[in-house]
């Protein structure tokens, strides 16, 4: 079967030079980006798509126009990160961050749904390992939403409505750092669903303080990941 090519707009190809660009800190934070005129004849291009790909680059809060004119590469915090495109832009050290309250909240919230996790529950969590499972040889999937899930559940079942809000309330981040865990190396999947059956099998079991040591165990493999980048 036969993928047809893609005819990027000039702008977006603009647009994505520019974001590697500030990824790889050619233009690091609170530098000034070259002007219009330079940009345009930096890629070749007149000066339209590059201020559309400027556009783009403002509203999605990676740059700012500052009094005196020019455009300022800003700097990207996960804590407050809103629009998609920022989280591309994220230190891995921000990240590592996440990983460090995760270990905090989930493996407690393991050891507490291994206790208290009903039969309902269990089957929740086990729908969800077995989604996450689904993604390990689909390409075209990510799998941090079955991943986001199957944590989610286990906090659900550790009857705590602190820690279940705790982790609602940062779900767009948890999904965030997931993807980014995900897609750094897509190979790691097959580890991922490993770590999880362990986890799945200790709260099953009710094993408390086997559900708090594999989760831990399996959030240091994150962090490893993140650190190998």
């Amino acid at each position: 079967m036969f993928v047809p090519i893609e005819r990027k707009k000039v702008s977006s190809q603009v647009l994505d030079q520019l974001k590697k660009m500030i990824k790889e800190k050619t233009f690091p934070p609170e530098s000034r980006l070259p002007s219009e005129h330079e940009l345009s004849k930096m890629f070749g291009v007149s000066r339209a798509p590059i201020r559309e790909a400027l556009s783009v680059l403002s509203a999605s809060g990676l740059i700012e126009s500052r009094q005196g004119g020019g455009s300022y590469v800003k700097r990207v915090n996960l804590a407050g990160m809103l629009d998609p495109m920022t989280f591309e832009m994220v230190e891995a050290d921000q990240v590592l961050e996440l990983v460090e309250m995760r270990i905090i909240i989930e493996s407690e919230a393991a050891s507490l749904a291994a206790i208290r996790h009903t039969e309902e529950e269990l089957l929740e969590i086990k729908e969800s390992l077995e989604a996450f499972k689904g993604t390990i040889k689909n390409s075209a999937e990510i799998g941090y939403e079955a991943d986001y899930r199957f944590h989610h559940d286990i906090v659900k079942a550790a009857h705590n409505s602190f820690l279940l809000h705790t982790v609602e309330n940062l779900g767009h981040l948890y999904r965030k750092a997931l993807a980014y865990s995900l897609t750094q190396r897509p190979e790691s999947r097959k580890q991922v669903h490993e770590d999880h059956d362990r986890i799945f099998e200790a709260i099953k079991n009710r094993d408390a303080q086997g559900a708090a040591e594999a989760v831990r165990e399996h959030l240091e493999h994150v962090r490893m990941k993140v650190r190998q980048g």
